[in-house]
């Protein structure tokens, strides 16, 4: 490598690591590709290695993409995206010596249409490869993963699930137990006298939700693939040591308190790092002039725990990344055109911080003394319901000119809850995109230079559910819609 190409490759390097790679949701919290060419063609790379992004699908590819880096930055928007609250959650009439007043059977999610703020996020990419010699490489990849990201700022969605501060709690007239309002008056005016027979149901305020309400977790990936091509040269294996960077941050959570084996650790704590690192197998083979195939498993990546939200997540804070696996096709019915499909799985009920279930009685959780393991924080503490998901991406290359290729594709996943009984958590992480449509260009510029752009266009989509653990009767809906705009340059030496 000559000084200014080592220049470049130090000050792209620099840049990228020095961006934040922010939270994103669309295969569940997966990105749908990586790389611009990738991304401009629904995701597809499993066996059509075109840049050196596509180490993070199979890192098998990068035994044919040659002496290269490239480095890429994409503009993000999940907007809209929310929840809507019906009016009709659960209700109990109240017998006063007046009368009868109804007042709410128990928490619920003020009715309403509510949208998420940060619409707008930029995602770094870099990768890097070296021929060591005629059959092996070594590189170096830089990407985001993908995450969850909300933020709400005009009212608390979980505002109704704690008594107003200093509030009594104790029996009702009716001899049943609640929230305790001056029942002369049957007006709801906190009491903070110390009244015989109740408890302060939340000692100045330290459940009452606050805003902004959401999480952000962000995830910076780096592999380093090591590639050795078999036989003839037409196939190739690969093998990348993966190590994931995560931080966190969950702010407007304070009634779950409540619910968790370490009250102090659920929210408001700031931002949290976690460290760790898996290992990414691939396999790719050009069967002949017309058709490639290719396969890859990236494991499990472990990560250290989240100390700071230990209450918040299973297991005192565990959150490592689920495990995936990708088989792709690549098939050239004509010299300039090529049709790619891959399938993808994301084991994300390997995640227990994703895939608990919060379909319990979480009321067990507020009782004196030890609480069950279900409790947030717990060893099998809830979580977001997910489960593991399939995605089908299908991508078309074609090249009406020497110089130049066109991009289009669609891919579709499967629903990201394993339950509709499972909704209101994910009121912080409404993952509900199913459908991406992709489009873009490459265009070569010099023999060593290409330039890529590529749009993606999520529709929206709608998930209607309950929780009745924690709001009883009251249905609502998720929603989210994305777009997003990728621009790279690849450079060969």
């Amino acid at each position: 490598m000559n000084v200014k190409m080592k220049w470049q490759l130090t000050a792209a390097l620099v840049t990228c690591a020095s961006l934040p790679t922010l939270a994103i949701a669309t295969n569940g919290y997966f990105s749908h590709g990586w790389g611009t060419k990738s991304k401009a063609m629904a995701g597809v790379a499993t066996a059509l290695p075109q840049d050196t992004l596509v180490s993070a699908t199979n890192p098998a590819g990068m035994a044919f993409i040659g002496n290269s880096f490239d480095v890429g930055v994409a503009f993000f928007s999940p907007s809209p995206r929310g929840y809507r609250a019906n009016n009709d959650f659960a209700t109990q009439q109240v017998q006063l010596p007046s009368g009868s007043i109804t007042l709410p059977a128990g928490t619920f999610v003020t009715p309403g249409e509510y949208e998420s703020d940060l619409d707008w996020f930029l995602i770094p990419s870099f990768g890097f490869n070296y021929e060591l010699d005629e059959r092996s490489t070594i590189g170096v990849s830089l990407f985001g993963n993908g995450g969850m990201n909300t933020k709400y700022k005009d009212r608390p969605p979980f505002e109704n699930f704690a008594v107003f501060p200093n509030q009594r709690v104790g029996p009702y007239p009716d001899g049943s137990v609640g929230p305790y309002f001056d029942f002369s008056s049957g007006q709801p005016v906190p009491v903070t006298a110390d009244v015989p027979g109740t408890v302060n149901g939340n000692p100045n305020g330290i459940f009452t939700a606050t805003t902004p309400t959401g999480i952000n977790l962000e995830q910076l990936f780096i592999e380093i693939p090591y590639t050795y091509k078999l036989g003839d040269g037409k196939q190739s294996v690969g093998i990348a040591p993966v190590f994931a960077i995560q931080r966190f941050e969950a702010e407007g959570l304070e009634p779950f308190r409540q619910l968790s084996v370490e009250p102090e650790s659920v929210s408001n704590n700031g931002t949290d790092w976690s460290y760790g690192a898996g290992l990414h197998f691939g396999w790719y083979g050009e069967l002949n002039d017309q058709l490639a195939l290719g396969a890859s498993y990236r494991t499990t990546v472990w990560m250290s725990k989240f100390d700071d939200y230990a209450g918040l997540f299973a297991d005192g804070g565990s959150f490592d990344i689920p495990a995936m696996f990708n088989l792709g096709v690549a098939y050239k019915p004509q010299p300039n055109l090529t049709v790619a499909l891959d399938y993808q799985h994301i084991f994300y009920d390997e995640s227990h911080s994703i895939s608990n279930s919060n379909d319990a009685d979480l009321s067990q959780c507020q009782a004196a003394g030890p609480k069950p393991a279900f409790c947030l924080g717990a060893e099998s503490g809830v979580g977001f319901g997910w489960e593991s998901m399939d995605v089908v991406k299908l991508g078309l290359r074609y090249a009406p000119m020497e110089r130049l290729s066109l991009l289009g594709g669609v891919s579709y996943n499967t629903d990201f809850l394993k339950t509709d009984r499972q909704s209101l958590f994910n009121v912080l992480a409404p993952a509900t995109v199913r459908w991406h449509l992709t489009l873009g260009a490459a265009y070569q510029a010099t023999q060593t230079d290409e330039f890529a752009i590529s749009f993606a266009y999520m529709p929206k989509e709608t998930y209607d559910g309950t929780s009745p653990s924690l709001t009883q009767t009251q249905t609502g809906s998720l929603f989210m819609e994305q777009y997003e705009i990728g621009v790279s340059w690849s450079h060969r030496f």
